[in-house]
């Protein structure tokens, strides 16, 4: 599996990755991943590559990431190069009109990918008091929730027990069940 995780400083990218690893190593599966590239400053782009398997580079080709986790709309539509036909596009939105440009919806359908947008921070509002910083595992909710290979629920949600900081945990266990409910409401 290769994923390509995209957004901006402080929505939690580290951390998305540590989960990937974790869950990967679980399954006594060999994992690479990369620095994050950008400003990881708050606020700034960044893009983080990452693979399960037997690669030798971190890097992801244009056209070969299974998964594109968009922490941000802008960043994820800058980075659907990154796609393979048939990958899957999980993109935290806060305009729903950005993904209706007829140009985008095209170039979507033709390369088959599926689409998982969803309102991101409208749900932290309503149901976590508007804390964004549990983002990241509401998006890996949503993944697993869209069977997502290599993100099964039990393994998530395992990774998540392990890794969360103690006074995080039932907050990043909630997150992760409203990501789910994104898919299956």
């Amino acid at each position: 599996m290769k994923y390509v995780i995209v957004g901006i400083g402080g929505q939690g990218i580290l951390f998305t990755s540590k989960v990937l690893g974790k869950i990967a190593i679980d399954k006594g599966l060999p994992v690479i991943g990369n620095e994050v590239h950008g400003m990881a400053q708050r606020g700034g782009s960044v893009i983080s590559h990452f693979k399960v398997g037997d690669y030798r580079s971190p890097l992801v080709s244009e056209g070969h990431a299974d998964v594109l986790m968009a922490f941000d709309q802008n960043e994820g539509i800058r980075s659907l190069a990154f796609l393979r036909e048939g990958g899957t596009f999980l993109v935290n939105i806060n305009e729903p009109c950005a993904l209706e440009n007829a140009h985008l919806k095209k170039h979507l359908s033709d390369k088959k990918i599926q689409t998982c947008p969803f309102l991101g921070y409208e749900i932290l509002d309503r149901h976590m008091g508007g804390n964004y910083l549990f983002l990241n595992v509401l998006i890996l909710g949503a993944a697993s929730g869209m069977k997502a290979e290599g993100l099964e629920e039990e393994q998530v949600a395992a990774a998540l027990k392990e890794l969360s900081p103690p006074k995080h945990l039932k907050a990043n266990l909630k997150a992760f069940e409203l990501g789910m409910k994104v898919i299956n409401p």
